[in-house]
């Protein structure tokens, strides 16, 4: 029983399975590309990362180390080289792996597997990506939260003030009308009325006016008729 033993034989013998892995990362440092089944795929995974890893540092150890693994020379120069300068930045993660299908015959789960950084079109896909989406920063949303927090007292002295104004409209007397507002509903008859006592009343006021110079004449007469019986 194979209780707690997480490694996939493949099928193989020791020195089978490890020279098969061996030629399997060197032809995927070389080509940065290979199509293999899925299971070999992530056995390959843990075998190739770790001498990834150690290609960061380029020395006299790290190299001697990763040809024992490799046993292949060009594959160290181009790990070294090209591979290095790639995976600098990258902490970890440096394959991927693709599923493509079946395979014919055995029905065996496909796919592809390559080196992350040497994909060019993913990579360009990748950085349109970030350039697309904006990130807003914790300033401008804490400004955003000042300025309501500021904006607040302000609206609440304008809905007082509101409710003020209309407190005061509430109580202002409803029976202070215009003097001189015609009713609404007159009718033509109540109209002629008023012309006529507004005639009359012109009237009257003529005759009023006329007073003053009857008794002025009464008064001239009288002050002749004196002077007549005095010249007697």
């Amino acid at each position: 029983m194979r209780h707690g033993n997480s490694i996939n034989h493949l099928s193989r013998t020791y020195g089978h399975r490890k020279a098969m892995l061996r030629n399997m990362a060197v032809s995927l440092i070389l080509n940065k590309r290979i199509n293999t089944t899925l299971a070999k795929a992530k056995e390959l995974r843990k075998f190739v990362e770790p001498v990834l890893t150690r290609s960061k540092a380029d020395t006299m150890h790290n190299r001697r180390m990763v040809f024992a693994d490799l046993q292949d020379k060009e594959a160290v120069k181009e790990l070294f080289g090209k591979v290095a300068e790639k995976i600098a930045t990258r902490p970890g993660g440096y394959t991927r792996i693709i599923k493509t299908g079946f395979r014919l015959g055995d029905a065996a789960e496909m796919c592809m597997m390559e080196l992350v950084d040497f994909n060019e079109l993913l990579l360009a896909d990748s950085a349109s990506r970030k350039a697309k989406t904006t990130r807003r920063s914790r300033s401008s949303s804490k400004k955003t939260a000042s300025s309501v927090a500021s904006a607040a007292p302000l609206m609440g002295q304008a809905s007082v003030e509101e409710e003020t104004a209309a407190v005061l409209v509430s109580e202002a007397p409803l029976d202070e009308a215009p003097v001189d507002a015609a009713p609404m509903d007159e009718s033509p008859m109540e109209a002629s009325v008023a012309t006529e006592e507004s005639s009359l009343e012109v009237n009257t006021d003529d005759s009023v006016a006329e007073l003053p110079s009857v008794e002025i004449s009464e008064s001239e007469e009288g002050k002749a008729a004196d002077e007549d019986s005095k010249e007697a």
